[in-house]
């Protein structure tokens, strides 16, 4: 069997979801306006956080960094899904594929330590009140956000050059609606358990134990509200960490389906639909649940609002 890569300069096929065109039109619309909601909310985040000096704490600068991240994400992978969807040809050239396959790793292995990072701040918030000065100073908070950002490149170097060597013996058809990295796997021509290992190692690293510490972290947090007498104070802390645990669920539950099974256990149509949910709806909702539920948000967006309604006045 001739197991070169001889595709490796050649354009690949998305096939999306070429198979039922009827609902491409619509899939095509519902994408086109979540990508807007996405830009908006998480560029208002970035914004409101920046320029609203109340909301210059720990848990403000983690939630831009998230938003950031969200906004990245997104645009890997939504604007070429849109040209495929509009135009006749389904293609990405080699570089693009490469690209969109790197930073997808590399965005969603950050994501992953930056849930657990918030998480850790949320507890410290809670269970240390007095101390939450000094335990969360900036100089911590940005070793933890680069941190998450770099063990996200690591993991993703590691994965990009591994499932890149694969043969592929001329395979170009890529079953999904962007280079990921089970739909890449499924081309190659033979099976690498090796290739299966790495990739359910790195997810113990970058999923379970993530989800674990964050599991941990909000069981000590219920014990501490159990014992908050202030309805005012317990009813903020569910509101900023039921946000949280609202965006742990979405985004943990899809991946570690999607990544800790076995990759050819499976269908296509449930992994495009997962795929889907985590790369498209997961970003527009995380600031919708966090400026919905927080009020924090939507006060200082009114603030900074009338700052600007008073500075227009002549």
């Amino acid at each position: 069997m001739d197991t070169n890569n001889g595709s490796s300069t050649t354009d690949f096929i998305l096939l999306g979801f070429s198979d039922r065109p009827q609902f491409e039109p619509i899939i095509s619309g519902v994408v086109f306006i979540f990508y807007i909601v996405t830009l908006v909310g998480n560029t208002t985040i970035i914004l409101v956080s920046y320029l609203d000096t109340q909301l210059h704490t720990p848990m403000y600068f983690f939630l831009s960094n998230l938003s950031f991240l969200d906004l990245c994400y997104a645009t890997s992978i939504i604007p070429q899904m849109l040209v495929n969807l509009w135009g006749p040809t389904k293609s990405i050239t080699y570089g693009g594929c490469v690209l969109q396959f790197f930073f997808a790793l590399d965005l969603g292995a950050t994501e992953c330590l930056l849930l657990a990072v918030m998480a850790y701040d949320r507890y410290a918030a809670v269970c240390q009140p007095l101390h939450y000065t000094v335990i969360m100073h900036p100089q911590l908070c940005q070793n933890m956000v680069l941190t998450a950002w770099l063990g996200g490149l690591g993991s993703a170097l590691i994965l990009c050059s591994l499932t890149l060597k694969l043969p592929r013996c001329g395979h170009r058809v890529v079953d999904n609606f962007f280079c990921e990295m089970p739909a890449l796997i499924k081309m190659a021509c033979v099976h690498s358990k090796i290739m299966e290992i790495i990739v359910f190692a790195l997810g113990v690293i970058f999923l379970l134990v993530p989800l674990s510490l964050i599991l941990i972290s909000y069981g000590v947090i219920t014990q501490a509200v159990v014992r908050i007498k202030s309805a005012a104070r317990w009813s903020k802390v569910l509101n900023t960490c039921g946000s949280h645990l609202t965006v742990v669920t979405l985004f943990y539950g899809t991946l570690i389906y999607m990544y800790m099974k076995p990759q050819n256990s499976t269908s296509q149509d449930e992994g495009k639909f997962l795929t889907l949910f985590y790369t498209i709806i997961t970003p527009t909702l995380n600031p919708l649940i966090y400026t919905l539920r927080n009020k924090d948000v939507k006060s200082a967006v009114k603030r900074i609002l009338s700052v600007e309604k008073w500075s227009t006045k002549p």
